[in-house]
This record gives C-alpha cells, sequence and structure tokens, in this order.
C-alpha cells in the first residue's frame, strides 16, 4: 500500500474544538456542585460502538446507536437530554447521530459537572467536561462519569464499570442532582417491561417458564445459593403484563404481539406447505421515505400551548426535590397521567427518565425524604437493577450474568446486592434464566448412562422486553426451519407439488448460475426453510442470483437491505443476474404477473416492514411473499428480527445474509452470528474473494492480518500524522483537494469515517472543517446552509445520507439520495446532523467511491478488528487512512476480533431446533 502523503506537507493544526481531559480522566467540573442542580443526562451527540471509552478500562463498550434511537431500541425511549452546561434547564432534543448514548450516561463528567446538550453539529465550543476523543464510536469527550459495573471487569463484560467520580454516592450522601431528558416512551406495556412490572409469581426464583414451552427458565434459583425472597405484591401492570404471558403460554397470541405491531401467530403449518401463490399486481406505493422499523411511541397528546398533561404537578415534584423543572414534560411522558404521584411515592423512578444517572436520582430522593433516604431503601434496589440492565441493552446485551449484574449493584452503592437481587425477581422487575454451558476443551464427555451428571449452566438476568423479542424470533426461526418440507418429498418421481416449483426446476436454476457459490446456496434453499449465507461484499450476488432464479421459477422472491444505498446496489446485482431479463419470464402468464423489473424485489427492512416496499400482506398479515433473502444480516437487532421473522408466512424460504466481518447491530442482540455459531441450519460459505488492493487488505483484516499490499495506481494510501488536530487538517486536505485531484473522485463522493463523535478529530470536529472548506455559511437553518451533507435518522439505528435543500414553515428539505423529505422545524435537532464525517456504525450497510478513516491517536484505545474492517471497506475505489494510531492498528486487528455481547438466542436455538436441521 501506498504512504504517500496525498495531503501535501502538514500544516498547522486548527484550534482544538474541545477542551483535553483531565489526567484522572475526569472532565472538569462545571457549575452546579454537589449542593446545587448539576446536568443530567449523556451528551445527546456520543455514542458508544463496540468499543470502550479512552482513558477509561472499565467504560462501557457498546453498539455505535443512535442516539436518538438507542434509548428507543433499549427502553421504548427515543430521547435523550440536552442539558444546559449550567444545569439550569434541559431542553428537549434527541441527537441525530444515529447512535445511542453511552450505557452509563458517561458523557457527562461527576455529578455537578457541566454536560453540553447540542445535537447535529450547531453546538459551540463544549463546556468544561469534555476532552479528548472517545474509543471508535463512544463519541465521549472525556473520562466522566463512569458507568457502574463489576470490578476488574473488562468492558465487554458487563454494562460498565469502573469506580470513581461516575460512581453512584450512597443515597443521602451530597445534594440533589438535577436532571435533564426527554423520553419518547413506547407503550403501557413497553413501559412496565422497562421498569421491571412483572408477574412476580411467574419470574419468582423458582419460576416456571413464562413464554412458552421453550423456555429455558424453570426452576432456577435467584441468585447462587439462596433461594427467592421479597413481598411478591403485583401492580396493576404487572397484572396485565401476567395476562399477556398467559396468552403467549396458551397459544392465543404470539409474544412478538406485546411488543410490536406485527400480526397474530398464525395457526400451527400443516404437514406441508401450500403451494406458492402467484405475485398479483399491486398498485405502487406512493414515493414516500420508508417509515421507521419500530413504530411510532405512544406519546402523550399534547395540552394547550405544547405542554403534556400532568407536567404542571410534576413540575412541583421535581422543584420540591431540587431538580430542574423543565423535566416535567419528560417525565410526564415517561411516567405517565399518574406521574407526580409515582415520584412522590418512590423518587427513584426519576431513573426510568432518559439520561438520569444513579447519583442524580439519589440527591433527588434525598430532599423528597431526607432522612428517610437510605441506600439500601428497597425502591432504590429496584430502580438501580432496572437502570444497571437497561445500560446493559445499550452496549448489545440481553441478558446478564447474575454475578455481573451483583457487582455492579455493588459498584452503585446498593449494600447487599444478592438481597437486591431476590427483591427484583420476586417482584417481577427482571427475569431469571439458566443457559448450558460449553464443556471445556479436553472435557471428559458425560456418559450417556450417568443421569446424576450435572450441566454446567451460566444463571442469567434480564428484562421481559429482550426475552420476549428474543424468544420470539427463536419460535419463529425454528417454525422456518422444521415445518419446510423439500419440494421432492412431495411428489413423486421428483415433481414438484401442485403449483411449485420441483427439484427439476431448482436443479435448472442452479446449473444457470453465475458461480459456484451462488449454484450452491440455489440448491441449499431449494431444500431448507432456514439458511445462512455469509461472504463479502461481492458475494452479495449470490442471493441475488437467488432472487432472480426464484422470481423467475414463478416465486414471490424479495431481497432486504439495510440501507437504501444497499438497496440501490441489490437491485443493480437483480438486474445483472442469470434470469432476469424478459427472456427468461415463465411462459405460464400468471407466473408472469411478477414483476418483470427483477430489481423491483429489491426493499430495505424498514420499507419492508412498514410496507412501503415490497408485496404488501395477505389476509392474515403476513408478508405476502414465498423466499425472502435478508442482506446486510449482522445489523439486525433482536426486536427488529423478531419482527421480521414472524411476518413470514408458514412455508416461506429465509436466508440471512451477511459479511461476519462487520460491527453488529446498533441495538441490542447478535442474532446473525447466534445463528452460525447456533449450527441449527444449513450455512453457506462464499468462495467469491473481494477484488483489488482494498478487497485484498480487507479480507486480511477479516482473519487477523494487517498485511501491505500492492496498490499501483493509489488505492490504498496511508497519511501519517502525529496528533487529532494535525489529523482533521489532513482529512479536509485530501477530501477537498488531494483525493479529487490525485484519484478523480470528487469530494460529495468521498465519505469520512472516525471511531466517535466528541474530541478533536471526532464527527463534530470533522464536520465543522470540512463545512468551513466545502460550504461555508451562517447555518440559517437551525445550523444548516443549502448544499450541506447531513445524515439523517429515521429510526433507531438507520442513518440516511442526505443533502440540504432549503427550509421553509414546513421544516428542512432534505435530498436522500434522489427522495425529498421534509423534517419538521421542531426534529431538526432531533434527527438531523452534519454527513460529511460519520461512524463506522453509520456507515454500515453503504459504500462510497472513496474512504477516508481517521485513527486520531487518542480514540484507539477501544479499536477492534470488526471496527477496523467496516470502516476499511466502505469505500469501493479509494481508501485513505489518517493513522495516528501507531500499533494499537495492527493490534486491535490481531488480537482483538470484537466486543462480546451477553445473548441468549443461540441457546435458545439450539434447544428448540433439531441438530439434523443443517443437513
Amino acid at each position: 500500500m501506498s504512504t504517500d502523503r496525498l495531503a501535501g506537507e502538514a500544516a498547522p493544526a486548527p484550534e482544538e474544538a474541545a477542551e483535553p481531559a483531565q489526567p484522572d480522566g475526569t472532565g472538569t467540573p462545571g457549575p452546579g456542585g454537589p449542593e446545587g442542580p448539576a446536568p443530567a443526562g449523556p451528551d445527546p451527540d456520543p455514542t458508544p460502538d463496540d468499543h470502550s471509552e479512552h482513558g477509561d478500562a472499565d467504560a462501557p463498550s457498546g453498539a455505535d446507536r443512535n442516539d436518538a434511537g438507542a434509548a428507543a431500541a433499549a427502553r421504548g425511549e427515543a430521547d435523550d437530554a440536552e442539558a444546559s452546561a449550567a444545569g439550569t434547564g434541559t431542553h428537549v432534543s434527541r441527537s441525530a447521530d444515529g447512535e445511542q448514548p453511552p450505557a452509563s450516561g458517561a458523557n457527562g463528567s461527576a455529578t455537578g459537572a457541566g454536560a453540553h446538550g447540542g445535537s447535529a453539529d450547531r453546538e459551540p465550543t463544549p463546556p468544561a467536561g469534555q476532552g479528548a476523543s472517545g474509543g471508535p464510536e463512544s463519541g465521549q469527550d472525556a473520562g466522566g462519569t463512569q458507568a457502574p459495573g463489576p470490578a476488574g471487569a473488562t468492558a465487554d463484560a458487563a454494562p460498565g464499570a469502573g469506580e470513581g467520580t461516575g460512581a453512584s454516592a450512597a443515597a443521602g450522601q451530597g445534594g440533589p442532582g438535577g436532571t435533564g431528558a426527554p423520553a419518547d416512551r413506547n407503550d403501557a406495556g413497553a413501559a412496565a417491561a422497562a421498569r421491571g412490572e412483572a408477574d412476580d409469581a411467574e419470574a419468582s426464583a423458582a419460576g416456571a417458564g413464562r413464554h412458552g414451552e421453550g423456555s429455558d427458565r424453570g426452576q432456577v434459583p435467584a441468585v447462587p445459593n439462596d433461594g427467592a425472597g421479597g413481598k411478591g405484591r403485583r401492580s396493576a401492570a404487572a397484572e396485565a403484563l401476567a395476562a399477556a404471558v398467559r396468552a403467549v403460554e396458551s397459544g392465543e397470541r404470539s409474544a412478538a404481539s406485546f411488543f410490536n405491531d406485527a400480526p397474530a401467530r398464525r395457526p400451527a403449518a400443516p404437514a406441508a406447505p401450500a403451494a406458492p401463490v402467484r405475485e398479483r399486481p399491486r398498485a405502487a406505493a406512493p414515493a414516500v421515505a420508508p417509515a421507521p422499523v419500530r413504530p411510532p411511541s405512544a406519546r402523550p397528546a399534547s395540552g394547550p400551548g405544547g405542554e403534556v398533561p400532568g407536567s404542571g404537578d410534576v413540575r412541583e415534584v421535581l422543584a420540591a426535590g431540587g431538580a430542574p423543572e423543565t423535566l416535567a414534560g419528560p417525565v410526564a411522558e415517561t411516567l405517565g397521567e399518574r406521574a407526580a404521584e409515582a415520584l412522590r411515592e418512590d423518587p427513584w423512578q426519576l431513573l426510568a427518565v432518559p439520561g438520569v444517572r444513579p447519583e442524580q436520582a439519589d440527591g433527588f430522593a434525598r430532599s423528597l425524604l431526607g432522612p428517610d433516604c437510605e441506600p439500601g431503601d428497597e425502591r432504590r434496589a429496584l430502580a438501580l437493577t432496572g437502570w444497571l440492565l437497561e445500560r446493559a441493552a445499550l452496549e448489545g446485551h440481553t441478558a446478564l450474568e447474575s454475578s455481573t449484574l451483583r457487582d455492579a449493584l455493588a459498584k452503585v452503592s446498593v449494600p447487599d446486592p444478592d438481597e437486591a437481587l431476590r427483591t427484583a425477581i420476586a417482584e417481577g422487575a427482571v427475569l431469571v434464566f439458566q443457559d448450558a454451558l460449553d464443556a471445556p476443551p479436553g472435557a471428559r464427555p458425560q456418559a450417556a448412562d450417568d443421569e446424576d451428571a450435572e450441566q454446567p449452566v451460566r444463571v442469567l438476568l434480564g428484562l421481559d422486553r429482550y426475552a420476549l423479542a428474543e424468544e420470539s424470533l427463536a419460535d419463529a426461526l425454528a417454525r422456518l426451519a422444521s415445518t419446510f418440507v423439500p419440494p421432492q418429498s412431495g411428489a413423486a418421481d421428483g415433481e414438484a407439488p401442485t403449483g411449485g416449483p420441483g427439484a427439476p426446476e431448482w436443479e435448472g436454476a442452479a446449473a444457470a448460475a453465475p458461480t459456484a457459490s451462488a449454484a450452491e446456496l440455489i440448491r441449499t434453499v431449494a431444500a431448507h426453510g432456514l439458511v445462512a449465507h455469509s461472504g463479502g461484499e461481492a458475494a452479495r450476488a449470490e442471493p441475488a442470483a437467488l432472487v432472480a432464479a426464484a422470481r423467475a421459477l414463478g416465486l414471490r422472491a424479495y431481497a432486504a437491505a439495510h440501507s437504501e444505498d444497499g438497496r440501490r446496489r441489490l437491485a443493480a446485482a437483480l438486474s445483472e443476474a442469470p434470469g432476469a431479463g424478459p427472456e427468461a419470464a415463465p411462459a405460464d402468464p400468471e407466473a408472469a404477473s411478477v414483476a418483470p423489473d427483477a430489481a423491483s424485489a429489491a426493499v430495505t427492512v424498514a420499507g419492508l416492514l412498514a410496507d412501503a416496499e415490497g408485496p404488501g400482506r395477505d389476509e392474515e398479515g403476513a408478508l405476502a411473499l414465498d423466499l425472502l433473502a435478508v442482506l446486510d444480516a449482522p445489523q439486525l437487532d433482536v426486536e427488529t428480527a423478531a419482527m421480521l421473522v414472524e411476518s413470514l408466512p408458514d412455508g416461506a424460504r429465509l436466508v440471512l445474509s451477511g459479511d461476519p466481518g462487520v460491527l453488529w447491530s446498533a441495538g441490542p442482540g447478535r442474532v446473525f452470528a447466534d445463528l452460525v455459531t447456533a449450527r441449527r441450519c444449513p450455512q453457506v460459505v462464499s468462495r467469491t474473494p473481494d477484488p483489488g488492493p482494498i478487497g485484498e487488505l480487507v479480507s486480511g483484516i477479516g482473519i487477523g492480518e494487517l498485511n501491505q499490499v500492492e496498490a499501483p495506481g493509489k488505492e490504498v494510501v496511508i497519511v501519517p500524522v502525529r496528533d487529532a488536530g494535525e489529523a482533521v487538517h489532513r482529512t479536509v486536505q485530501l477530501v477537498a483537494d488531494s483525493v479529487p485531484r490525485a484519484i478523480g473522485i470528487p469530494a460529495e463522493q468521498t465519505q469520512v469515517i472516525t471511531p466517535g463523535h466528541g474530541g478533536t478529530a471526532g464527527t463534530r470536529a470533522l464536520n465543522a472543517a470540512l463545512k468551513a472548506r466545502l460550504n461555508p455559511g451562517p447555518g440559517r437553518f437551525g445550523g444548516f446552509d443549502p448544499g450541506d451533507r447531513v445524515a439523517y435518522t429515521p429510526a433507531p439505528g438507520r442513518t440516511v445520507p442526505g443533502t440540504v435543500v432549503s427550509a421553509d414553515a414546513e421544516g428542512l428539505r432534505l435530498d436522500c439520495a434522489g427522495a425529498p423529505v421534509v423534517v419538521p422545524r421542531t426534529e431538526v435537532g432531533e434527527l438531523v446532523r452534519h454527513g460529511w464525517a460519520l461512524t463506522a456504525h453509520q456507515a454500515a450497510g453503504a459504500r462510497w467511491p472513496a474512504a477516508v478513516v481517521v485513527l486520531p491517536g487518542d480514540a484507539t484505545a477501544g479499536l477492534t478488528r470488526a471496527w477496523i474492517y467496516t470502516a476499511f471497506s466502505r469505500g469501493e475505489r479509494h481508501l485513505s487512512v489518517v493513522h495516528g494510531a501507531e500499533a494499537a492498528l495492527p493490534r486491535a486487528v490481531a488480537e482483538i476480533p470484537f466486543k462480546e455481547r451477553t445473548t441468549r438466542l443461540r441457546a435458545l436455538l439450539q434447544a428448540q431446533v433439531p441438530a439434523g436441521s443443517t443437513s
């Protein structure tokens, strides 16, 4: 690879945009000391990735998420706090960086420290409490408040760890911490699940499985060496949830129907699926932007003046507790009409509001309760348990080991973590599971007749919301894997069942496939209802060939991508696939009614679920299709995957295809990785390599090798830098001058990718510098000018690149890949940010002609192979690496594959799907 300095000689670095962190990793304290209100909540911009905060060895790791949608993905809440530096008030704003907030609210400093609010790159110089760049995609400006976690645990093992200024003080110590964070709660059921108001009887220490016979939660101790305890009282929400659980167990409703709008489960599939129904022409859907994956939250209707009902009473309670009155709206939205009464009875319910940290809730409770406020208060323990599990969900975990959660409770000054867990289980705040552990290497196999031998298990604790999602997903995947009958078993002499293609037709399609890997995929899908397919960028042509072949056979086949850019590339591959042209149309007039343009089979996952794209739904509410190939499958979080798979009709075929080397989903779970490691469905591994020097470089990274590649056309260029300031300067030179001049790729087709949002070389600093060079202007439209490149976040975890066209009374008008989008004025700060520079998770699922990856030396502590693989593979023709990471880069590639997540899907699949399903 070339080490030529395309950017030319170094120039003086621009003035740093943020104050460096203090040596101890805490930010400079801001206004509002321990005795006064302190701004609450994490910086709305920061976004954890699968990486930890720079300088905080025990800081939380997590997915690079939509901090506008992270809370929605983990708690049914879509808004974060934009706290004022002085702590005197906050305004409702959700950041639009397409990422989730840190797991611990870690972007703020210690109690009383200033936390800057800004969103969409419009903020002034950050206030004190912000410092050097965080780890990849952490977006954290300084070490500030750290999330509680197990002592000595690494960032990928807990919802957060680390002592110091961020650890919550015992209740009754310190003054009230002001808090600020709006909320966008989902329905009451989601709120109940988020606060742990589950049926205590069914979630007790001895509780039986709650979500069907496949559940693995029977007869598990609440915590090791003890039984369940607690009062066992049940709230109205718990009663409703208990009824929902009984409905699931009786088969009346599916688990997915309680956390999304997916249709109710259909009756059990017959022994053989019905013949596939030919696709009929349907009216074209209106040209609108795809709707969010998750349904809009049920936010209370605003009253006169836009105030949420109940805010007046909440304001009085907040004032009594020393919290900013501007929190009244978010609290009323989160806790409902009885929010004021709920806070008086249990001040720690304030933790349910996004962005509120334990030390701030403790201060609020101390002001309300006075001497009755104690660290061991049962209400405090319950609230903190739920809060820690929600923080863990932001990091990608769907459950935590009991020991991890117990240690985390100790970090936030809960005096008896074991008793706290027993109470939480008895109250239904958390659910208990046990997963069988794999035997260690070299262990003696258990004898078949040794019935008394105990299999090692791990005890997991989790929230009902993610338990429902994972178990619903496992049920749906098992249904597809087990109910599909291969075509040849339903007909004699290899003839097809009535109305569907048989083995000869499938074999003919495989013989016409463009590559051996595509032929293998077609043959495998012909005989199985669930298939995993893995490969790099070039391998995307294989599921495209499968879909084109299936449509030529008369099946209603579709392919779904994660992003609009991925959909366009998929549509191009479908158009080029054999059998996609008019000459390959089936002779059957009914089969020929399938859209002659195979590219119409390319959709986005969001558009498919929202019925804005694809075939629509049948009379039972299922998607009207016979085969679905989902590309970019690693980007599916557990809830989106459950919604999607539950929507498939019985007898449909599902192919989950993706690159196993890229970052996992922005939301909780690791669906594709769990499916692959469970080994409960056939797996087709592509043998098609990615071409060119970039493909060679990325392929080596995927196996842990950072190789030097020959790049005669300057396809790969390394630009060494000494510090973050020089990194910003060189990046601007590359995008504005060097790459257009030397490579011939204009600035608008070059994408900058950097580890995080904060710091002197994060997205905010880079976007400010790039705007000043490429499109200077006053930012008169909410910080934006016509011609600005932006990142629009219509839903959690989804980033849509666009360009500002204009603004008027209706809002900010964008051009997103040719589709006009109007963002209401009140939502611009939440959903839009500048987009010349993105994080790797924002860029996942899309590609550009050129990519400039910035690796400043102060943001490398959490680099992983998956992050580097994802960032380096975003460029199609050219990759420039602004390299200040020194030895951290090869070390991450060789030694740190990814940050682990605790999930249950693998164990659920292994328990429900027979091992023979892979044959």
